[in-house]
């Protein structure tokens, strides 16, 4: 008798759509087929979606130091809410920063203490901190984190070019790859300043000081140290689909590199930056609507690798003022990528539901060596999320599980609604609530 089968619902697998029951045993897929055997428990999901549960492998949920921007328990039971079962915390946002073995422990307890889902870790990437990078590998981060611009938080520097080269070389003899925020910093600083000296603050003022050129020449540098070193490289939040074609290109020439994109640059544009301000307001910022179809296409054209949502909350009052340059640059939405790829993509686009499931589960699972994850597999961790497509639904505040009530993506009609959410065959999100509780565990690559 297995301890849990799913009846009769669609999973989403590589191959294709296919209704089937889910056995599940201890906290792994034991068997997938037709009419599997009793069970303890049961669960009925003949008019549901099955999807190997969402990886958001871009978070940040700011413990230790910052818990009133959001903290573990709220951001991880708000991950679940929109069908994730694993979380990457970035090192920054959090006080101490993850920039060496202390950042890390520290970092590790918060997390064992109050995730819901399971997680992984980056470690940072900042001047002066290269010796740290082993002790950081060694306690299981899946790769390093740095900016090629100012990270608005002085306990986080951006990475010169001389440190970005010597932490990739450190990198590439760990086997672990470098993540980068891609935005030069001479061109956003100096256009910032400019705009500042003139009395120019308002939104415009700012997302012009953010062009897509600048994303464009860190990529190309960062993508020629990746070359030069032999590290992989993995591109966080790319924003315009010229940002995605270099990436393609460099391929080609068999530069190890992945990209990722996320939902708010899928879903919204630069004129709706206008109209939410600091909702909306994040670095690198929204395009214009031909950038979006842009990279919308290469999307559809899979050459963008995962999909992540880069949550970085604050309290509301500091999204609120003046002075655009002075609002905290990041959005909240960890609990709505499914959401917008159902909605934006499959429903509007012919995104498939392969597709969708690649992107936000099977790639970054396999592009930070996460075994046992990512897939709906026999011997896979139970990583399971039941989607209801035929529900459609408007994101109301009292249905955010987050700590603060602030979304761009409030009062939006979305189709696609998670039923339940399990995390390795343990049910931890169901009818509209996240239950209480810590369960989750580090994912470390290679295990």
């Amino acid at each position: 008798m297995h301890d849990l089968v799913i009846r009769g619902g669609t999973l989403v697998r590589p191959g294709g759509l296919e209704q089937a029951d889910v056995a599940v045993d201890g906290d792994q897929i034991s068997a997938i087929g037709p009419e599997l055997g009793a069970a303890k428990l049961e669960i009925d999901a003949r008019e549901l979606h099955v999807f190997p549960g969402v990886i958001d492998a871009h978070v940040h949920f700011n413990e230790p130091g910052r818990t009133l921007w959001e903290g573990v328990a709220s951001g991880s039971r708000a991950l679940a809410a929109g069908g994730g079962t694993l979380f990457f915390d970035m090192p920054l946002n959090s006080l101490p920063c993850t920039v060496n073995a202390s950042g890390l422990a520290q970092k590790l307890e918060a997390m064992q203490q109050n995730a819901a889902t399971d997680f992984a870790l980056w470690g940072g990437l900042v001047p002066g901190n290269l010796a740290h990078l082993p002790d950081l590998a060694a306690g299981g981060v899946v790769g390093f984190k740095a900016f090629m611009s100012d990270s608005g938080l002085k306990e986080f520097p951006r990475a010169d070019d001389y440190t970005l080269y010597q932490g990739m070389l450190k990198a590439k003899e760990l086997g672990l790859p470098v993540a980068v925020h891609a935005e030069s910093e001479e061109l956003t600083r100096g256009l910032s300043e400019s705009a500042l000296a003139a009395g120019k603050r308002g939104v415009r003022d700012y997302l012009q000081s953010r062009p897509v050129l600048a994303e464009l020449e860190a990529i190309q540098r960062a993508l020629l140290l990746a070359q030069q070193t032999g590290c992989k490289l993995h591109l966080v939040h790319v924003s315009s689909g010229q940002g995605v074609a270099m990436v393609v290109e460099a391929k080609a020439k068999g530069v190890d590199v992945s990209l990722e994109t996320c939902p708010h640059y899928l879903f919204f544009t630069d004129e709706d930056t206008e109209r939410l301000q600091g909702a909306l307001k994040c670095a690198p910022p929204l395009r214009s609507r031909r950038e979006r179809d842009h990279l919308w296409q290469r999307v559809l054209d899979g050459q963008v690798d995962l999909i992540a949502s880069d949550h970085s909350p604050s309290p509301p009052e500091l999204k609120k003022g003046e002075d655009f340059f002075k609002l905290w640059g990041g959005i909240a939405g960890v609990q709505s990528t499914l959401s917008v790829l159902v909605t934006e993509g499959y429903d509007l686009r012919g995104l498939s539901l392969e597709a969708i499931a690649r992107l936000t589960a099977e790639s970054p699972a396999k592009r930070f060596r996460l075994a046992r994850k990512g897939a709906l597999e026999a011997g896979y961790d139970a990583d399971i999320t039941l989607v209801d497509l035929g529900s459609k639904f408007v994101l109301r505040e009292q249905d955010l599980l987050q700590r603060h009530p602030v979304s761009p993506y409030l009062n939006r009609s979305f189709r696609g609604k998670v039923r339940q959410t399990l995390v390795r065959g343990f049910t931890v999100y169901f009818g509209g609530r996240a239950l209480e509780g810590a369960w989750g565990k580090l994912a470390r690559p290679g295990l």
